[in-house]
């Protein structure tokens, strides 16, 4: 958007679906936490995180295909740690040292994937 009177950058995120997203990530995150009576993470981490995107009609229905579109998978990857951040999981999303998967997905056409859109995402503090 430009810079501020401090000389810093402002922002603003480009998809009207980040917002939603980082609330629901920040809502489920803080639920498990609160059932869990968890403390945020402050040591490094390994995650998993597996996005099922919904499979667009004209998508082949017979064969795999793959969500090669918007959204990238960087921007969900990002939006979804500052979301974890927000939510208190870790102290910081530079806890995060590895990724041991990071996909996007449809429904019924990987291992991993849900039956509908969401994500399914795994943290593990390295020891």
């Amino acid at each position: 958007m430009g810079m501020s009177k401090a000389g810093r950058a402002i922002l603003t995120e480009s998809s009207k679906k980040v917002r939603p997203w980082r609330q629901d990530v920040k809502a489920a995150a803080e639920q498990l936490l609160a059932v869990s009576g968890g403390r945020p993470i402050d040591a490094p981490v390994v995650v998993r995180m597996v996005f099922t995107l919904p499979k667009p009609q004209s998508a082949p229905k017979r064969r795999r295909t793959y969500p090669m579109r918007t959204p990238d998978l960087s921007k969900l990857a990002r939006s979804t740690e500052d979301a974890l951040s927000d939510a208190g999981i870790w102290a910081d999303d530079a806890r995060v040292v590895e990724y041991s998967r990071l996909a996007k997905v449809y429904p019924g056409e990987d291992p991993d994937a849900l039956s509908s859109p969401g994500a399914v995402i795994e943290i593990r503090e390295v020891v």
